[in-house]
């Protein structure tokens, strides 16, 4: 068996699970893609978390909790005659079709730019009023950020050099601190969402994603914070009790692991 029919029989036999557990098991069978949402938004972000700290065994392994929610919905879609497991793989096959005329069609690209500039522009033609419909009003403010200035640079709205995007930032920097000085508190978090929303755009063209970026600080954060604490413990000395000087020794070492 080549490894295209082993695919589509590991597809199958998880369709099958899929009708046999809806029909059989109580769980299965009370959950709507209403109860179901919150579960998958769950499952995307660990992924995420695997992807990020590089385990191929559970990014496998969240994959499939993955593959498993979008066969959920497609056998509940199925259930009320809107649509299966197949139009959901011929919407996108289609989608693809149409998104890329470099490849099925006869549109010549010079790089990934003009890629991403086709599409976005296919997308108003298909009849999007704007190059932003597509970014889910739910999304973490920071990751949406990064897709609405993605979004706009496709379509040729965006600086020209890094240089300009780091002038913009210290630009909104000075706003910030002249706005500490005098303003409001609304005026502050305004400017400081603008230093945000610069700083975001700064990594774009340092070709760096901003969430990423962040999510490993935090990670790095956390792990050292815990030695910390572990270090403390060990003193049986509470962290509350602990001088700032005390707790920078356990820090730097921290840094040093």
């Amino acid at each position: 068996m080549n490894s295209r029919e082993k695919q589509l029989k590991a597809f199958d036999r998880l369709l099958t699970i899929m009708d046999e557990l809806r029909a059989q098991c109580p769980w299965d069978k009370k959950q709507t893609m209403e109860t179901l949402r919150h579960l998958t938004i769950e499952e995307t972000y660990e992924l995420g978390d695997a992807i990020l700290d590089n385990n191929l065994e559970e990014v496998k392994k969240e994959l499939g909790d993955v593959l498993l929610h979008i066969v959920f919905y497609s056998k509940i879609g199925s259930e009320t005659q809107d649509f299966d497991i197949a139009d959901v793989c011929n919407s996108i096959c289609e989608k693809l079709i149409n998104r890329h005329p470099h490849i099925y069609g006869d549109v010549t690209v010079e790089n990934e730019a003009d890629v991403k500039r086709n599409w976005e522009n296919l997308k108003l033609k298909e009849g999007k009023t704007s190059v932003l419909e597509g970014v889910p009003k739910s999304l973490p403010a920071l990751v949406k950020a990064n897709r609405i200035q993605e979004k706009v640079a496709g379509v040729g709205f965006d600086w020209e050099h890094p240089e300009q995007v780091w002038e913009k930032v210290q630009e909104e920097l000075n706003e910030l601190n002249d706005e500490i000085k005098t303003g409001t508190p609304d005026r502050i978090e305004s400017e400081f969402g603008d230093v945000l929303f610069s700083m975001i755009n700064y990594a774009r063209f340092l070709n760096i994603n901003p969430e990423n970026a962040l999510e490993r600080t935090n990670k790095k954060f956390t792990k050292r914070f815990k030695y910390l604490e572990e270090r403390a413990k060990a003193l049986n000395k509470p962290l509350a009790d602990m001088t700032l000087a005390e707790m920078d020794v356990f820090w730097e070492a921290a840094k040093k692991l």
